[in-house]
């Protein structure tokens, strides 16, 4: 009952006309974002990051996190009738979504994923409501050996559920946690790889990097990469699934609810695992395996209500253990960081008005998705014909002012605009950011937590045998 109450402290939060424009705000952004094949969720919210700095912290998390999700539906459209995904999580959607436009029912692909990413949402943030506190409640006893053990974790499946090859992986990851390493020296306080610099003593700081990475860097990546599609269809109609689609879906969108809920709270999971699983396990399953490829709707059911599912749960680290499982939540640890607010077992009790009002806000913003994505979807394929040429140049100004402004530094640009060209090649070379983001951020926990560790024991090993999540956590793991 406890979570209730606090729930609809949060909900006090969300329902004021101030933090009630930024949760619409928030998801008619994702949405459109999402439309517009290159951008995704991470390069805006790398963007928008120094704008966040002026908003009040509650008001400011509440609209990131409605980038979020709300870019997962938008990435459904272009998936549907270009077949081209406008976010990562929704390849797996261009399967069978682009296979029902091109027999006509495009409207019903569109249908079904709206109502899909609201159920999934919907269940994902209930469990989000009454796991998180629990999971607040037991954190708050964990040790230096028990992070060490979460940041292990988190390093490990990062690089085993990455799309790509393990090898190119582990890479990107060792690059995160030495960059994690420059600065001070967390015990002894001698510089470390600092090369005489006086900015680098202080270390890297995460906006300026994931704005370069994931702002600039895709912007260069995406303007050489152009493909375009052949839009199926620039009227949609017939948005509302009938009867026997609603049928066929039932058993998809339960099963990727709970598949999309899971698989949120691993690290390195994220929509593209969820929905890959969920796609495949509906193909398993399915009497008709034959008819997945060529327009199955429980291909574009299963899928989407997955990743939405996965997007909402992947808020339960970050808010209760201060671990972000993908890149995307990365970038929000460092808005809050910037609000003054470090995200962990504490937070709960520290800033219950954004802990909760996230929460709450995202009952709110499902609801408006549904609202919004079911009659206005012909509005948002409109979007389709904005040129890439247009948005480029405008997103690197607005990325590179943006930098500056943060700590009004000259050297925070140049990281930037460094970390751009970085990315650029990572992602030509077939390398993702996303394991050197994550472990940079698990490596800011994992040094000063093994440090900790090894100084309470007096350099003994033992200690991580003593503690039940040290123990339980590497074991679980070559179980697996």
């Amino acid at each position: 009952m406890d979570a209730i109450t606090d729930l609809m402290g949060g909900f006090a939060v969300v329902f004021s006309p101030e933090t009630l424009i930024w949760v619409f705000v928030g998801v008619m952004l994702g949405t459109v974002i999402g439309v517009l094949p290159g951008l995704g969720p991470a390069s805006t919210i790398a963007i928008l990051l120094p704008i966040t700095y002026s908003l009040p912290a509650e008001a400011a998390i509440i609209m990131l996190a409605g980038i979020y999700y709300g870019s997962m539906y938008g990435g459904t459209i272009t998936s549907v009738l270009l077949r081209l995904p406008g976010e990562a999580a929704s390849v797996v959607t261009t399967f069978d979504g682009y296979q029902m436009a091109r027999a006509g029912r495009a409207g019903p692909a569109l249908g079904i994923s709206a109502i899909g990413s609201f159920i999934g949402g919907t269940v994902a943030v209930i469990g989000l409501t009454f796991v998180a506190p629990l999971l607040a409640s037991v954190a708050v006893g964990l040790g230096p050996p028990d992070y060490v053990a979460l940041a292990v974790l988190g390093l490990v499946l990062v690089s085993l559920l990455g799309t790509g090859s393990l090898l190119k992986a582990l890479i990107p990851a060792g690059q995160g946690l030495w960059l994690a390493s420059i600065g001070q020296d967390p015990v002894t306080g001698a510089a470390r790889f600092a090369f005489g610099s006086a900015d680098l003593i202080g270390g890297l700081h995460l906006v300026p990097m994931v704005m370069g990475l994931f702002g600039i860097g895709e912007i260069l990546y995406n303007l050489g990469h152009r493909r375009r599609g052949d839009l199926v269809t620039k009227k949609v109609e017939h948005v509302l699934p009938r009867r026997e689609d609603l049928r066929r879906s039932r058993g998809p969108i339960a099963r990727g609810s709970v598949t999309g809920f899971l698989i949120g709270l691993l690290p390195g999971g994220g929509g593209v695992v969820s929905s890959l699983l969920s796609y495949t396990t509906e193909k398993r399953i399915s009497k008709h395996p034959d008819q997945f490829g060529k327009g199955a709707i429980e291909g574009v059911a299963g899928p989407e209500t997955a990743n939405n599912a996965s997007s909402t749960s992947s808020f339960i680290p970050l808010l209760t253990l201060g671990l972000p499982p993908n890149p995307v939540l990365a970038l929000i640890f460092g808005a809050l960081l910037l609000q003054g607010i470090t995200p962990g077992p504490t937070m709960i009790e520290t800033h219950p008005e954004v802990f909760w009002g996230v929460i709450a806000s995202m009952y709110v913003g499902n609801v408006i998705l549904l609202a919004l994505n079911l009659p206005l979807v012909g509005i948002f394929v409109q979007l389709l014909r904005v040129k890439q040429e247009i948005l480029a140049p405008l997103t690197i100004l607005v990325t590179v002012v943006g930098v500056y402004s943060v700590n009004n530094r000259v050297f925070d640009v140049g990281v930037a605009v460094l970390f751009g060209v970085i990315g650029y090649l990572m992602r030509k070379s077939g390398y993702a950011a996303a394991p050197l983001v994550l472990a940079f951020v698990l490596g800011s926990v994992l040094e000063p937590s093994l440090r900790q560790s090894l100084i309470l024991s007096e350099g003994g090993l033992a200690i991580f045998l003593q503690r039940p999540v040290a123990v339980v956590l590497p074991n679980g793991l070559a179980l697996g």
